[in-house]
């Protein structure tokens, strides 16, 4: 949890009001309301994470941190958004313009790994995150992820999580509720 002042300059007022209109008036808004609130929503978390950001301490280290650097940050957007793309620290580091050593360097300063360790994570987690909510097989997501075997997948998520994946679904997914009774 974090606390961010919007109160600072007119474009977090601006926002401020906004949010408090349209939270009083939800009827002066008419059509479209609770989409307006969504976004308002949206934009607030977005902002109030720009501006923690910001005002973080040069010597600050974790993830906003690291976001908040500029080739860092476009290191992990690139993870995030194309996890299953071979990256390797060369390509990584020729997509935002340093060198291997430098990126190396940086994410290790600001996030205490190196980058492929912190990629390997990321696409542990999403896959994690797709077994226990998608259908899908232990083979798509591993491939969704980046792996280019299924085994080496399990291999890679059992190291992490204890489990190999299928019994990891088992156990995470919700059950299905057996206690009705059939009427007749």
């Amino acid at each position: 949890m974090f606390k961010v002042n919007i109160r600072e300059d007119d474009s977090g007022r601006r926002l401020e009001n906004s949010i408090r209109y349209s939270i009083a008036n939800p009827k002066a808004i008419g059509a479209g309301a609770e989409a307006v609130l969504a976004r308002l929503c949206e934009t607030l978390f977005i902002e109030t994470l720009r501006r923690y950001m910001r005002l973080l301490p040069a010597g600050q280290t974790g993830w906003l941190a690291g976001a908040r650097d500029a080739e860092v940050g476009r290191v992990l957007a690139l993870m995030h958004q194309q996890p299953a793309v071979p990256w390797t620290i060369a390509t990584l580091a020729h997509e935002v313009g340093i060198s291997r050593a430098v990126l190396a360097e940086r994410f290790r300063q600001y996030l205490g790994e190196p980058p492929l360790a912190y990629l390997t994570r990321w696409r542990l987690q999403l896959g994690a995150q797709m077994l226990s909510s998608t259908s899908q097989s232990v083979a798509q997501i591993a491939s969704k992820v980046g792996y280019d075997s299924e085994s080496a997948f399990n291999r890679a998520f059992k190291r992490t999580f204890g489990n190999p994946p299928a019994r990891y679904r088992n156990e995470t997914r919700p059950k299905p509720n057996r206690s009705k009774r059939a009427h007749g």
